[in-house]
Parts: C-alpha cells; structure tokens; sequence
C-alpha cells in the first residue's frame, strides 16, 4: 500500500481489524524469516530504524544496522527479543544496509545469512556463524563468492541438500545483472519483454558458498509462458521464500510496487514454478515480505506491516497469521484487515 494513501487511514480503527498484532513493539521489525529450531521458534527479522534518509526508489532510508532474533515458545506465546545478534561493524567486508536476512541450520551450528552494500556500493550476501539460534553470531571475513543482490531465503530440502534464493529489482540492484555479471547499464525490460527472474544456487555443504553458478528461477503462467514485466501484479520483485507441501514445492515473493505476497508451484528446487495465485494482499507500508513455517502441524504467515507506526514505511512491525492449503494445492488468500 503506497504512502500516499494512508493520509486519511483511521490507525485506531485499522488496528482493530487487522488480524494479527505486532509480536513485539519495543522496536521496529520487518521481513520475518521464520525457522522451528529444537521445537521453538526463531525469527530472523530486519532491524528497523528512522535514520532519516528521505524516501526514494533506491531504498536509502532503509538504513537497517544490525539484527536481533525474536524467539518464541509457541505460535500464541510472548515474542522475546535476545538482543544484537550481529552489528553492520563487525562485518569486515560491509559497509551499509543490513537488509532481509535468514537462518538455517546444520550439525548444531547456526547460519544467519544477510545482504549487505559492499565498500563499492554494490548488495551482497555474507554468511556469520553461532552455536546458538539466537547467536551472537560472527560474520566471516568475506561476502559469499558469486552473491549479489538481496534477500537470501536458504530452504534445506529432505535430502539434506540447502539452496539459497535471492534477488530484487529497483534498490536491490538486481536489474543491472545478466548472467550473473554486473552492468551499471543494464536497466529493467520494458513491460512487454520478460520479467527479471530471482536467482537459486545450491549451497556446499558447509553452507559458506555456492556449489554451482546461481541461476534464474522461472515463474510461468498456466500456458507455460514466462511472466513478463508488465504483469507487476504477478512478477517477482523481490522476497524469495520456499516451502514445501504434499511433495510440491511452492516459491513465493513481493510483487513490490504492487504490494501483493504471491506463490507459483513447482516440482523441484529449481523449478519452473506456475504461478497459482495471492497470499496476502497489500497491508499499510509500501513493502511486503514474508516467511512461511510449519508449527506443530499448522502452516504460518510471517509478514508485516507499517500499523503500528502510523504507516511510515521504513518502521515495520512484524506478525504472524495462520494458512489454509486447501485440498487442490492452493493457499486461501489472506486479507490483513478485515472488512
């Protein structure tokens, strides 16, 4: 939902009707990463914070530094916050802008992966380390070798293979990519040629690099077609995320400056996934990122949105909600406010 629509919103009212509260509202958080470690749940949000940057396309008033983990005991359960779990200062390669981050695990360390402009201006992604998933976790010299762009979603499949999916267009930079290599002429396609696609690689199995050359995820429509940049109420923007449900394997992600969370279905970590429909529609702050986690048997939205700070889009709070796979594979769409 842009900004200049909220000017005559009732926050009061609105907060009434949204269907979730904010998990914590100490501090400003946003693009929830959520993981169950050990039974218990781990978010891996950015931090927000009012720099005052003015607002512009390139994204310069998110100006995130560092990150804290909020963990609870249950879905319904007090939302604890444990503190700076990594600094923008302690990481030797990062300049600026600690953006959407996520975690994994793996033989009981624990991997917070994040997106950070580099010394040159350029969004990389880096990889720190801790014995707990709250960290404090330590951030390894370099950027992971090949990573570019923002928004890393790391997904372990059932074979105990990890894959990492990342990518954005407009302040993430990754418009001026082609094939992996960086052009500062490279611009958007025009609205009738294909859309930008997000990024997969398979991870080593230390989880510090790329196993492979990252390649282009492919979103179709119900003809086989790839979506093109006009269909903006449909095209990846940014916000990877994967699960997997019933043996398919459903990516989802922004629409970005049309506010939508959508999903496309697939057969495989790599795709081509077919685009099936919309997980929530536009809540209030331009953004919209998400995660999608199984808890105790039941299926969670964590997204947010820009309530609580009267709908300033750089102060996020983070929430949660329940959804519904119905019996055909699709996910019921959510409406964040109810009517």
């Amino acid at each position: 939902m842009p900004e200049e629509s909220i000017e005559h919103i009732d926050f009061e009212e609105l907060n009434k009707k949204a269907i979730s509260k904010p998990l914590v509202q100490h501090m400003y958080t946003a693009d929830p990463s959520a993981h169950v470690f050990d039974g218990k749940i781990y978010i891996y949000p950015s931090h927000d914070i009012d720099a005052g940057i003015p607002f512009n396309d390139n994204g310069d008033h998110f100006a995130m530094e560092d990150y804290h983990v909020i963990s609870m005991d249950s879905v319904n359960s007090e939302a604890k916050d444990n503190g700076v779990a990594l600094h923008v200062r302690d990481v030797p390669w990062a300049d600026r802008q600690m953006w959407a981050p996520d975690a994994a695990h793996k033989d009981g360390k624990y991997y917070l992966f994040f997106p950070a402009r580099n010394k040159k201006g350029l969004f990389q992604i880096g990889v720190a380390i801790s014995d707990s998933p709250t960290g404090p976790f330590k951030a390894e010299p370099k950027a992971i070798e090949g990573s570019y762009s923002i928004d890393p979603a790391v997904f372990e499949d059932e074979d105990g293979s990890y894959y990492m999916y990342f990518g954005g267009i407009w302040g993430g930079q990754l418009q001026k990519y082609r094939n992996n290599i960086y052009d500062e002429a490279n611009e958007l396609p025009l609205s009738n040629q294909e859309a930008l696609l997000p990024i997969v690689a398979k991870m080593t199995d230390d989880l510090l690099g790329f196993a492979e050359e990252p390649k282009g995820i492919e979103i179709i429509d119900e003809n086989g077609d790839l979506l093109l940049e006009g269909d903006n109420d449909k095209r990846f923007f940014e916000a990877s995320w994967l699960h997997k449900y019933n043996g398919k394997y459903y990516f989802s992600y922004s629409t970005g400056d049309t506010h939508f969370i959508c999903y496309a279905i697939g057969d495989n970590p790599y795709g081509p996934f077919t685009y099936t429909g919309k997980i929530l529609e536009p809540v209030v702050g331009w953004t919209s990122h998400h995660s999608i986690c199984e808890v105790a048997g039941k299926w969670y939205l964590f997204y947010h949105d820009s309530s609580l700070s009267k709908g300033i889009t750089h102060l996020r709070s983070v929430k949660l909600a329940e959804i519904t796979h119905n019996s055909d594979g699709t996910i019921t769409t959510l409406k964040p406010y109810l009517d």
